[in-house]
């Protein structure tokens, strides 16, 4: 199946090492587990299996300046990057081609982990993933630490949130440019009106700079930003400093979550009656600096229960799955609450990784070459499964910037093996199989206990009963039939003496009379 979402997370203890673990969304059971990592928060990213080429883990390790670098077919470290330094944040593009990471002092580096490569065959174009672990740029972006870095959508800006309170906009197109790399970094944008480290950076859908990116701050507040203008549009203000956000797809609401235990959910629209009783949509904020919205405000606490989620626990990581219907918090002592977004319904708790931090919580598909649960379409003659989708190459990443390399650009290419066709996702998904897997992955989450094993325990606890129900029934028939001829027994009887006391009274009577007649005569 396909359309199978899975929750990709990352334990961290306090000392020693965690895990990367996929599990099954449905469920909650683990699918696979990926060893000895210790990722701090924002320093775990993920590129997903796609175009005949395997998908990739990135873990920079928070204790040493090595990158734990994983494939989705071998349960062990694939390789170990040395880096320049420790890096307290990491980030790779949705299409996997570079990669960022941030530093304790403020510096941020930026590699070519891959880049896409179209190459004529007999049959076909063919595009493919070549990697030069390349060293781009490297710059002192900030004062004080890096704490989150993100891509926009199309991978063409980075935003860097740094301790100094101040959210930064990259432009990747500057920042690889040859001509350019001999002067310092300028962003195309600064976003400074936080007064204390950053926490969070989440960005809208749309093409750079056509979109809209959310900031969180020690400072009790989220801000909304559209970066075509370089203008704050609102202010968001709660009573708790936010650790996490998490932006619904369509960008009609977002969750801020603390380490209070609290998740609030924010709308962006909400409904007004106009001057003619109707009710309209209108957006809430975009006015700017002076539009500051209060969740805590007393006018609004009735609203704020209805959107507030209390978890108990300190919400240290926050998600939400592909369908847009399911909420996911990780909490600082390793658990994974699944809520219905709608309703607010806890639906299932994962335990597995008790005792760890949640620093990573994000949902994908699951991957076809996954370790131990590979499912593809294969022509007779091929080897192995594995075979067809070959692990994705990683190139050491460059310590230092080298002009040399990067113009001669050496570069390590896997080319497409011919005698073994591999039908990708696309071309195997017939309209019955797509059709039967959207239904099931737009299925709702089944509450706890309801999974496939306690669902046949329950429905075989339920015949049971169904049965000796039957058994009291024809019971309390038999004893009510009992009782019930008993009764009309009784009364039949009785009717009868009645009867029959009646008839010789009346024979007495008609012998009284007869004598008293013989009598008087």
């Amino acid at each position: 199946m396909l359309l199978h979402e899975t929750i990709l997370c990352a334990a961290t203890p306090t000392a020693g090492f965690g895990s990367i673990a996929i599990h099954d969304l449905q469920t909650g059971s683990t699918l696979a587990s990926f060893k000895q990592t210790s990722a701090a928060p924002h320093s775990t990213a993920v590129v997903p299996s796609h175009e005949r080429q395997g998908g990739l883990l990135f873990a920079a390790q928070q204790d040493k300046s090595i990158l734990n670098v994983y494939n989705f077919q071998k349960d062990q470290v694939s390789s170990k990057i040395v880096l320049p330094e420790k890096l307290s944040c990491i980030v790779v593009d949705h299409s996997g081609q570079y990669c960022a990471g941030g530093t304790s002092q403020g510096r941020i580096y930026l590699w070519e982990a891959s880049s896409r490569v179209k190459s004529a065959s007999f049959f076909s174009d063919v595009f493919s993933q070549v990697a030069s672990g390349i060293l781009y740029n490297s710059w002192d972006a900030h004062y004080r630490q890096v704490t989150v870095l993100k891509f926009t959508h199309d991978g063409a800006a980075l935003l860097s949130g740094s301790e100094d309170s101040g959210v930064s906009v990259w432009s990747v197109s500057r920042l690889v440019d040859d001509d350019m790399q001999n002067d310092l970094a300028v962003p195309y944008c600064v976003l400074a009106d936080h007064t204390l480290p950053i926490t969070d950076i989440t960005c809208g859908i749309g093409t750079f700079p056509n979109c809209r990116a959310l900031s969180s701050s020690v400072d009790h507040s989220v801000k909304l930003w559209d970066l075509s203008s370089h203008s704050l549009l609102t202010t968001f203000q709660f009573p708790q400093p936010i650790s996490c956000l998490a932006w619904e797809m369509t960008e009609r609401m977002f969750f801020a979550a603390s380490r209070d235990g609290s998740i609030h959910q924010i709308n962006l629209f909400r409904q007004k009656e106009d001057q003619s009783g109707g009710h309209v949509v209108e957006a809430i904020g975009g006015k700017g600096v002076a539009d500051i919205f209060r969740v805590d405000n007393e006018d609004q606490i009735k609203a704020r229960q209805r959107r507030l989620i209390s978890v108990g626990e300190p919400v240290v990581s926050l998600t939400i799955s592909l369908t847009s219907t399911l909420l996911l918090a990780g909490t600082s002592t390793g658990m994974i609450h699944i809520y219905d977004i709608p309703s607010h319904q806890l639906l299932r708790s994962i335990s597995t990784h008790k005792g760890f931090s949640i620093t990573h919580l994000g949902t994908m598909l699951k991957p076809p070459d996954l370790v131990g649960h590979v499912s593809l379409s294969t022509h007779a003659g091929a080897s192995s499964a594995l075979d067809l989708i070959p692990v994705r190459h990683v190139a050491p990443f460059q310590r230092m910037r080298d002009t040399k390399s990067r113009e001669m650009h050496d570069v390590a290419l896997m080319l497409p093996v011919h005698d073994t066709i591999y039908e990708d996702e696309g071309s195997i998904y017939a309209s019955e199989a797509l059709l039967r897997d959207h239904e099931f992955f737009v299925q709702p989450v089944a509450s706890s206990g309801q999974d496939a094993v306690s669902l046949e325990s329950k429905v075989n606890e339920l015949e049971t009963e169904v049965s000796r129900l039957r058994e009291q029934l024809g019971t309390a028939k038999g004893l009510n039939d009992a009782m019930w001829g008993t009764v009309v027994q009784k009364i039949i009887g009785k009717e009868k003496d009645t009867e029959k006391a009646r008839g010789t009274n009346a024979d007495n009577e008609h012998e009284r009379r007869r004598k008293r007649g013989r009598t008087d005569s």
